[in-house]
């Protein structure tokens, strides 16, 4: 039986989250091990917003604290982020002063892995802000692209 390996994502308003998944061919081990690496982040963000790391690239755990440098537009900025949500290999979390959060989880099946990528803005400290500048639904083609880089990156090792 094959598994369904369809690209999938949507924005919930309502739980004030915005999704993309999709199926890599690689181990949930491999996968996590990009996503605990901040170097690594600009290299799968689809976004184009984050540019790099900030100071040493050390391994993520729970509560660790790494900066990345970013842009909105050519506007470069700096940003703190902390691990908040860590259970190594099936999901990691991190949120940023706005409280809002990026998330990966990551599910095997048939060889491969289901990874979801979340913006998760319930838990932002002004998520209306978040709506009326339009993230929720400018975040959803990064997180498709992100998805797709971060497969790029695995599944060629």
């Amino acid at each position: 039986m094959s598994v369904d390996r369809r690209i999938d994502g949507a924005v919930d308003k309502e739980a004030r989250k915005t999704w993309a998944t999709r199926w890599i061919d690689a181990d949930p081990q491999a996968i996590f091990d990009v996503l605990a690496d901040p170097a690594q982040h600009a290299v799968i963000d689809g976004s184009g917003m984050v540019t790099g790391s900030v100071g040493e690239s050390e391994r993520l755990e729970m509560g660790s604290t790494f900066g990345m440098t970013m842009k909105i537009a050519l506007l470069p900025y700096r940003i703190g982020n902390t691990v908040v949500e860590f259970d190594e290999p099936s999901q990691i979390a991190w949120r940023h002063m706005g409280r809002h959060r990026w998330r990966y989880e990551l599910e095997p099946a048939d060889g491969g892995t289901f990874v979801t990528e979340t913006f998760d803005w319930s838990t932002a400290l002004v998520p209306k802000a978040i709506e009326a500048v339009g993230y929720p639904e400018r975040h959803l083609p990064g997180l498709h692209k992100t998805l797709e880089r971060l497969a790029d990156l695995v599944e060629s090792e």
